[in-house]
């Protein structure tokens, strides 16, 4: 086993500390990575506080991982010493169920293996990004193409692949009119993929403040959620609203603003239930879906598009040490856009 330096949660709303962590020496289909950053991704703070439930603890965070590869098993093809790699969400899964083999890992029938606040197939308890090395199976490792800057790639693991994935699987397409609700970690990235893949952007936002931001991430337009005619002005506006955020708010109110046929996707997740009016739906064939980050194949898909775009996260970049503060900056939305760990101020 290798001995680990990592920052972790000992307990619910217990501040991160330093603590250490052993990871597995690699076997025959083994990736050990050297982590360089990790992002820090709201649901983060969710887990070590256990505002989800059913946390277990201590608890390394952390599926925003990027490296460069250290040592590989002898039956590894993929990878070699000294790729760029990521890790995110998930790092096992059954890989027999129907979801499986087609490339849905995070649909596995049998729960995918989580990257931290999991269990292997072992049993073991898996800790995350907030450390020095990691051991993964190839299956679960991605590429990161060179073009891409590997502090501002880690968010793209989870925030990425989160708001890519259903813009694709729902069928944005060039010419349609997006609505992004919020402008935070995911948001923002949600506009700079509705703006690459063609579509006419609109920002939704309680703070108007964000205006001047949301253009210039490549928001055609921008409207105040806080002002209540906005949502008369812009009814039955969009083809597709991407609804990033966790906050509660009325689903109802933004249902309003799709055409016929229109889809709302849930990808924030609002810690209570949410209200919804049957006829939000039915007066105009309306369509509320949800979306979970995406499979591996289609992870290292939206990777490949980054780097052929030239897109990638906007990031303050912080060391281990700022690691609570950063949390309680996230929860007062106070960064642009997303947190990433210089995992050398751990060493």
């Amino acid at each position: 086993m290798l001995k680990t330096p990592a920052y972790a949660a000992e307990s619910a709303k217990a501040p991160l500390v330093p603590f250490s962590v052993e990871r597995r020496e690699p076997g025959p289909s083994d990736v050990l990575i050297d982590i360089l950053y990790c992002g820090v991704c709201h649901s983060d703070i969710h887990q070590a506080r256990d505002e989800w439930g059913g946390s277990t603890f201590p608890m390394v965070p952390g599926h925003e991982i990027v490296g460069r590869v250290a040592r590989v098993g002898g039956s590894v093809t993929r990878f070699k010493v000294g790729d760029a790699v990521g890790v995110g969400c998930m790092v096992d899964s059954c890989r027999e169920c129907a979801q499986c083999r087609t490339g849905e890992e995070q649909y596995c029938d049998h729960g995918a293996v989580m990257t931290y606040n999991g269990r292997g197939r072992d049993g073991t308890p898996t800790q995350g990004g907030y450390s020095t090395l990691i051991t993964v199976d190839e299956s679960f490792v991605l590429r990161i193409p060179e073009s891409i800057p590997l502090d501002r790639a880690a968010p793209l693991l989870c925030a990425g692949i989160t708001t890519y994935s259903p813009l694709r699987h729902f069928g944005l397409k060039a010419g349609d009119k997006l609505a992004v609700v919020g402008l935070g970690g995911l948001g923002h990235m949600g506009v700079k993929f509705g703006k690459a893949l063609g579509a006419e952007v609109t920002v939704l936002s309680t703070s108007p403040s964000k205006e001047k931001a949301a253009k210039e991430l490549g928001a055609a337009h921008f409207a105040a959620t806080s002002d209540k005619d906005t949502f008369k002005r812009l009814a039955g506006q969009f083809d597709v609203i991407l609804d990033t955020v966790s906050a509660p708010h009325d689903y109802n109110a933004y249902l309003s603003l799709l055409k016929v046929d229109g889809t709302m996707i849930l990808v924030g997740a609002p810690e209570a239930p949410v209200p919804l009016a049957a006829f939000s739906l039915i007066a105009r064939r309306r369509k509320l879906v949800g979306s979970l980050i995406g499979g591996i194949r289609e992870t290292q898909e939206m990777l490949d598009f980054c780097g052929e775009h030239e897109l990638a996260s906007d990031i303050e970049l912080i060391p281990i040490q700022k690691i609570n503060e950063a949390y309680e900056r996230m929860i007062k939305g106070d960064v642009r856009y997303r947190f990433v760990i210089d995992i050398a101020s751990l060493r």
